[in-house]
């Protein structure tokens, strides 16, 4: 079997980095243009949410959310019904970096496409989203403490 995983894990650790040197002049430090994209595509949510999401622990979401309010990209208000949640948005200054943002992924989209029609594109990614869905699964087991049988 083609180690399918080690292709993906190329492809997202190349454009992880183009995206945090080229969004470094927006002082968006390493991974905070997805946070800043989703909580922008997601207005409200909350960080359990987001961080299930975005696949990453609820201590690395935190910091990450909180560096961002730090900075003025994003906004905590406390729900009124239940006062661990606080609901995230993102300010003036986040909304007017998130067109940036979305025009580099969809610049990224059509560079990672190149030589793929259409059909090819549609189901790349009807495919990838099935992988995405297995890992996600095997991720939330683990992170729940369950382990895995190698």
């Amino acid at each position: 079997m083609e180690d399918i995983l080690r292709e993906i894990g190329s492809i997202a650790r190349s454009l992880d980095s183009i995206s945090n040197i080229e969004f470094k002049q927006y002082e968006l430090s390493k991974g905070q243009y997805l946070y800043l994209a989703r909580v922008f595509e997601n207005p409200g949510i909350i960080l359990k949410d987001l961080c299930e999401l975005i696949c990453v622990d609820k201590t690395t979401g935190s910091r990450a959310i909180n560096n961002m309010v730090k900075n003025g990209l994003l906004i905590k208000k406390t729900d009124s019904t239940n006062n661990k949640n606080q609901h995230l948005y993102v300010t003036k200054k986040g909304e007017e970096l998130y067109p940036i943002i979305n025009n580099e992924n969809n610049y990224s989209s059509k560079v990672a496409t190149i030589g793929l029609n259409s059909d090819e594109i549609k189901e790349l990614t009807n495919l990838l989203n099935k992988v995405k869905t297995n890992v996600v699964k095997d991720w939330k087991d683990v992170k729940n403490g369950k382990k895995r049988d190698y």
